[in-house]
């Protein structure tokens, strides 16, 4: 192999650098260098992906965003609501993760907490470190990739094998090819909740559903709506994102803002969609900059904004179409045009986004 000559002059004695006023030969620099290469090697390759291990379960994405998963299953549509806070729920009961942006469910998936002896402990963490190639130091070099750390005693949600149950030794495991996409969503310091039907813990995360639970729940938030009826408290979060969840099967609108709800109306349905029933249909629409110059169609006072579809599950429908199909209270209407911004979403489902409510520890579920 042929060498490279390197040639080196009384210049490098005298580098500008702080970080290398202390070379005082070539040969230190040469030392400094490779240590410094050699390092920034270790680092770079630490944060390269590891390979799923074949013991691992891959993971199989589903349709639905409710429903019983079945081990290695997960649903996953951030572009559903892409603004606002991330927040994580674990379900020790259910063995289910929920995952939430601004408050609405972006992602879901089948996990396999602690096993008998090993439980995984209820309650709030934050996310510690994050490596995506991990080993455990404990448990015989166990591959563990994209590794997310809630505690510095061994808890942590990383890839592993979904039997079904409970197995692990106190860590969350997730499908593989569902921890990726969690992994390119956290950051260090996100907030992770863990319900494990004993330990009392915020936002009923032992039974999470499609909307976050207000930490400060109450039965109360929830009462019966009648027609034209509303609830409007902007100041629970007075900036931020706002996504609006219009449901069919709810019969109601539910506004939240910078992951915290702030208002909820009676939504009246008429006239027949695409399959003849009183169905709107799943999509998503995203707020522009703009209006058309023509009056809304729900307030009189504001002239009506310009929407872009982001997706549609089946035949897209222009959003004229569904406005004339919906029904609120025009003061509502005003009120929240006050507050829309380019930027706001709107997901319209026939999903309900609550269930009744027989007891306080259910009422946002999903199932």
């Amino acid at each position: 192999m042929n060498q490279i000559p390197l040639h080196f002059d009384r210049q490098y004695q005298r580098l500008e650098c702080d970080a290398w006023c202390s070379i005082t030969s070539p040969s230190n620099y040469i030392m400094k260098f490779l240590t410094i290469l050699a390092i920034s090697i270790a680092l770079l390759s630490g944060s390269q992906a590891m390979e799923k291990p074949s013991f691992h379960t891959k993971g199989t994405p589903t349709g639905k965003p409710t429903g019983t998963l079945k081990p290695g299953e997960y649903w996953w549509h951030p572009e559903i609501s892409p603004q606002g806070p991330l927040m994580i729920l674990i379900s020790i009961p259910e063995q289910e993760m929920h995952v939430y942006h601004n408050g609405i469910m972006i992602g879901r998936s089948s996990v396999s907490t602690g096993s008998k002896g090993h439980d995984t402990p209820g309650g709030v963490f934050s996310i510690l470190e994050k490596q995506q190639s991990h080993r455990s130091k404990t448990y015989n070099d166990a591959p563990m990739p994209n590794m997310q750390r809630l505690t510095w005693t061994g808890i942590a949600m990383h890839s592993g094998q979904l039997p079904g149950y409970a197995a692990s030794h106190g860590c969350v495991r997730l499908p593989y090819d569902f921890s990726q996409l969690l992994f390119s969503t956290t950051n260090r310091g996100g907030t992770v909740i863990i319900g494990d039907g004993k330990t009392p813990v915020p936002r009923l995360a032992s039974n999470p559903g499609l909307m976050l639970a207000p930490k400060d729940f109450t039965p109360e938030m929830l009462h019966p709506l009648g027609k034209n009826d509303y609830d409007w408290h902007p100041e629970r979060s007075p900036e931020g994102p706002i996504t609006i969840v219009i449901s069919s099967a709810d019969k109601a609108m539910y506004v939240y803002r910078n992951g915290d709800p702030i208002g909820r109306a009676s939504v009246e349905v008429s006239g027949k969609g695409l399959s003849g029933r009183e169905k709107l249909g799943n999509h998503v629409f995203t707020m522009l900059e703009g209006t058309t110059g023509k009056p809304s169609q729900f307030t009189p006072k504001h002239e009506e904004a310009r929407w872009m579809r982001v997706t549609s599950e089946g035949k897209a429908v222009d959003t004229d179409t569904l406005a004339s199909r919906l029904h609120f209270s025009p003061d509502f209407a005003d009120k929240l045009a006050n507050e829309l911004k380019p930027g706001t979403t709107v997901i319209v489902t026939d999903y309900p986004a609550i269930r009744n409510p027989v007891t306080q520890s259910d009422v946002f579920a999903a199932k």
